[in-house]
């Protein structure tokens, strides 16, 4: 069993997002999940990241707060507990619209050829 405490969690930089902080809770370390990672992501108001795709599925579970997921121009608003998969190369935009920051589990496959 691989734990890692919440205050050793470093954090990560995505690509195409803004006003959120990532923080990775497992993967990619020795003795962590051999499939995928999970990151914590804590968007602020009006942060989001998109519109944009990976060729591998992604589930986003919000914690706390709201998120607007888009796809083909319709909105999804996930609350606490609510959870999604994307669809491998499905287009997605995602933008917190409310006054409240937005805490959400990010879990993914690593990429091919990643280093763990």
């Amino acid at each position: 069993m691989l734990v890692k405490r919440f205050g050793d969690a470093q954090p990560y930089e995505a690509l195409n997002h803004w006003g959120v902080t990532g923080l990775r809770l497992q993967g990619f370390e020795e003795g962590g999940p051999a499939n995928q990672w999970i990151g914590l992501s804590q968007f602020l108001p009006g942060g989001g990241a998109g519109p944009d795709s990976t060729p591998f599925e992604k589930v986003y579970v919000v914690l706390e707060g709201e998120m607007t997921i888009t796809i083909d121009g319709e909105d999804t608003v996930l609350g606490p507990l609510d959870s999604c998969t994307i669809a491998p190369d499905e287009v997605r935009q995602i933008e917190n619209r409310s006054n409240h920051i937005c805490k959400m589990l990010v879990v993914m496959p690593y990429p091919p050829n990643a280093a763990r």
